[in-house]
This record gives C-alpha cells, structure tokens and sequence, in this order.
C-alpha cells in the first residue's frame, strides 16, 4: 500500500492517541497501538522505537506539535499551539482512516469498504507540508467541465477542506484569488523552492458558512429557505441536518418542517433533489420553480 499515506495515518494515530485521556503513553503501549491500528488497515507491522523517533519529528515539523517523553511516565504532547496553521483537529475529524482498509487486511470479512473512495488522498502528505512551510506550489489541474483539458497551475496553498467525502486545496492562484481545487483532480505535484507570506486574513470559519459544501459565491444571495417534507423523511434530516443554520419549525406525526439561511447554490438544490419523494417547497419561490423545472425537463427524458 501507499507508503506516503501510512506515514501521514501513523502521524494521525499517534496524535490521536497523545490527545487522549491518558497523560502519558509509554513506549511499549504506543508502539503496540500503532502496530495493531496498523494492521487493521491492512499495512505491514513492525514499528520499531527508531521509526517512531523519525515520526515524532516530522510531526512537529508538519503539525508543529512537539512530543516528549517524561522518563518513568511516556509520551505526551508538551506543545499544543491554539491556532495551528493546519487545523491538525479538523484534520484529525474529518480524515476517515477506514479509506486506507485493504482488502486483504484480516477485517476485510467484517468491515464493507466503500468502492468508489476518491482518489487523490495519497497527495495529502505533500500538500500539507507545503501549507506549513508556506512554499508555493505547481501541479497539473483537470477540469472536467472543459473536456478534461489539463492546465498548469502555481498557487500558495493555505488549508485543505473536505466535503462530502472528498478534499478540496484552498490556495491563492497566479492573481491572489482565492481558489479550491479538488485533489482528486490534481497530478504531478512540485513544490517549489519559493515561500509566500502567508494571508491570515483569509478565515476558513466563514468562507462556507452560509453555504451547501463547497460552492461558495458572494455574488448568490442569502435567503430564507423553507422546506416541509414527511415525519419520516423528517427522521433522517434530524439526524443529518442540510445546513447548520437547519432550525425546526414543525415536528408532528404529519410533517416535519425546517428553516434555512443558506446561498442556493446547484450543490445545494441537488442536495434537496437527494431526499426529494416527500419535499416540499414553501419559500423561496425562486427555489419551487428551479425544483419545478427541474423535474419537468425529468419526466420528458425519462417519458414513456
């Protein structure tokens, strides 16, 4: 298996294991937690203490967090900086690690992987490093909406974003515009022997608050969004809100009813179409004519 991305799952795992509820982890125990997660992935086994040395420093280098070890007692994470450049913590949220199960691992009978995993997460490593070292960038970009036409890019990486399953590079392009490009997308990575100041302007908090994913355009206003749909659709939205503006105005035994402030992006009108047996529109009257329209144009492809 990829051996760029067993590094960065082994980084995750010791960070995930010095941010637990022990103060210290000793050697012993830490090198056995990492060999048997290891293995579960399906990746071979054998993590002696020098490799854990060499993770250990590229940790603080990557994640600028510094581990130590208190004699008698373990390992424990002595530096935790409150804004790291990286947002280690969403990282280690949102990075599902199950991506990385092979199917000859011994949890293949027990565990159904997803078939369809994005590609793109082997370039995770690189693209970090760039973003802590703020160097800038070049790879080739496909976009799919022109053909597959691949052009060349060089931007100044700033935060990795994931949505839906899939990660996206927030960079700023050749104009200082800022741009996110899905990874599954990008080849041929080169980082370059240039660094750029990095804009710490830029908040990550805010740039998708008001929207579905990762569409995102200033320019599409924020509206009110009603929606209505059944007690047992109603279910499911409880459990997996749209939005984290999702307020609940109507929960009964014959309808669920929601409030959004949301842009209505296409991401978010084929969120909608997603769980559309028993949507209702109530407002805006923009979005019930989309819906409409979008079902017409449905019926006369699939007519029969």
């Amino acid at each position: 298996m990829n051996q760029n991305m067993g590094r960065l799952i082994r980084y995750i795992l010791i960070i995930h294991k010095l941010s637990g509820p022990e103060k210290y982890v000793s050697v012993d125990s830490l090198i056995s937690y990492l060999n048997l997660q290891m293995e579960i992935r399906g990746y071979e086994i054998g993590i002696s203490q020098r490799t854990l040395q060499r993770d250990m420093k590229d940790i603080l280098s990557m994640f600028e967090l510094e581990i130590k070890n208190y004699r008698g007692h373990g390992y424990y994470i002595a530096e935790r900086p409150i804004d790291n450049d990286v947002r280690y913590e969403e990282l280690l949220t949102n990075f599902d690690l199950l991506t990385s199960l092979n199917q000859e691992s011994q949890t293949a009978g027990f565990i159904i992987p997803e078939h369809h995993r994005p590609k793109g997460n082997d370039s995770i490593p690189i693209l970090i490093k760039a973003i802590k070292d703020c160097s800038v960038l070049k790879f080739d970009y496909r976009l799919v909406r022109k053909d597959d036409k691949v052009i060349s890019k060089t931007v100044k990486p700033h935060f990795l974003k994931e949505s839906l399953g899939l990660w996206y590079l927030l960079a700023l392009d050749e104009n200082n515009n800022l741009r996110l490009y899905a990874i599954d997308r990008i080849s041929n990575i080169l980082i370059l022997d240039e660094c750029f100041k990095r804009d710490d302007s830029i908040d990550p908090d805010n740039l998708f608050r008001h929207s579905y994913g990762i569409w995102d355009d200033p320019n599409i206003p924020i509206e009110e969004v009603e929606l209505s749909y059944s007690p047992l659709d109603g279910k499911f939205i409880k459990t997996m809100p749209l939005h984290s503006s999702q307020e609940i105005l109507v929960d009964n035994d014959e309808e669920f009813r929601i409030r959004l402030h949301i842009r209505i992006t296409n991401d978010f009108v084929m969120a909608l179409l997603a769980r559309s047996t028993s949507l209702t529109v109530i407002r805006p009257l923009s979005l019930l004519k989309r819906i409409n329209e979008i079902y017409r144009n449905a019926l006369k492809r699939n007519e029969l």
